[in-house]
């Protein structure tokens, strides 16, 4: 148990809470299923979190938020934890109240260094009545009654719509609470983007790994159709439920061709590309974590054509340029600012 992280703990001190069905919203290790009980529902926005709930016995894992198992009014128990994006956790939270039974409990589970504090906050604006029951491994546990269920719960009304326009192209992006660079085109995107309209991809496939939104297949098949030149396949692949949402959503309203997927990593893909592309995550959390793109740097090469382009972006302190020489081919630096770099490599 004592692997475990510190909120599943403070979850099990009080696992008297917990009875008739319950519901696991956000779990991040499914080693705690069984811990809880026998059966239930344990839903991750995570692809890899939810392939591993899905080996548990007797527990219904569901895989973000537009999971067909998530039905309305169906448990009597519902853990929240705490997301790593505060904007996700009303989102959260309405899911739960939609998911509640009349008479269920509510019960939030988070770090205090993740910003428990504010969430109660969040948590209290829904259930006023919600009273703290635990504090135990830098957690807090609330809990509250959940008199009546809620009768929505719509997807449709958590996306919102960004213009993004770069070097005179101009695009429409779905955001949802919790995906990267909401609202706005970030730095490190904008730069890759620069080079790619200096320096285009000769593909005519093209993968987009850790794809977001869908902003760079978006601005590229816009920026090849306004150049007349002949648009690439974009495919995308992200780990997280709501990216992959709106990424489809992206690409719908612009008008672009490509196949995107939910995938941890590159280790469940098949196929090969003439080129990938990616601005890929280093954080998870709070925390630099760049583990993600080093293992993506390890498989990259068995899913390039030989000869195929990489092309990346990342912080200019990451030491990605060894890697990518280690694993692809010779790193090249298209474009380099004090915060980020925009690497070149074709498979050896």
């Amino acid at each position: 148990m004592s692997s475990l992280p510190n909120s599943h703990e403070a979850l099990l001190r009080n696992r008297d809470l917990l009875a008739g069905t319950v519901g696991l919203l956000g779990v991040t290790d499914p080693s705690v299923l069984p811990l809880v009980g026998d059966h239930g529902l344990a839903m991750s926005e995570h692809a890899g979190v939810y392939s591993a709930l899905s080996g548990v016995p007797g527990w219904q894992s569901c895989f973000g938020y537009d999971d067909p198992g998530l039905q309305h009014a169906i448990l009597d128990t519902i853990v929240v934890f705490l997301p790593k994006a505060r904007a996700e956790l009303d989102f959260r939270l309405a899911l739960a109240l939609w998911l509640a039974r009349a008479g269920a409990r509510l019960i939030l589970v988070g770090e205090k260094k993740e910003g428990i504090a504010g969430a109660v906050k969040q948590l209290r604006a829904r259930l006023p009545d919600a009273g703290k029951v635990d504090s135990a491994r830098h957690c807090q546990v609330w809990s509250a009654e959940v008199e009546a269920p809620s009768h929505q719960f719509e997807l449709a009304d958590w996306i919102t719509w960004t213009s993004i326009e770069h070097a005179g192209v101009s695009i429409e992006v779905a955001g949802m609470p919790g995906v990267f660079s909401l609202g706005e085109l970030d730095e490190g995107t904008a730069l890759l983007l620069d080079t790619l309209a200096r320096e285009p991809v000769r593909a005519s496939r093209v993968l987009d790994f850790a794809c977001g939104a869908g902003v760079i297949g978006s601005w590229l098949q816009g920026w090849q159709r306004q150049a007349d030149l002949a648009t690439s396949t974009v495919d995308g692949l992200d780990v997280q439920s709501q990216a992959v949402i709106c990424a489809r959503a992206t690409y719908r309203r612009n008008g672009c061709t490509g196949d995107i997927q939910a995938s941890d990593g590159l280790s469940g893909v098949q196929g090969k590309w003439p080129a990938i592309v990616t601005n890929p995550p280093f954080h998870t959390g709070v925390r630099t974590d760049t583990s993600m793109t080093e293992r993506f740097l390890r498989e990259v090469a068995s899913h390039l054509e030989p000869g195929g382009e990489l092309r990346l972006v990342a912080n200019s302190f990451l030491p990605y340029g060894e890697l990518i020489q280690r694993h692809v081919g010779t790193a090249e630096r298209l474009e380099q600012t004090r915060r980020f770099t925009v690497y070149r490599a074709f498979r050896r």
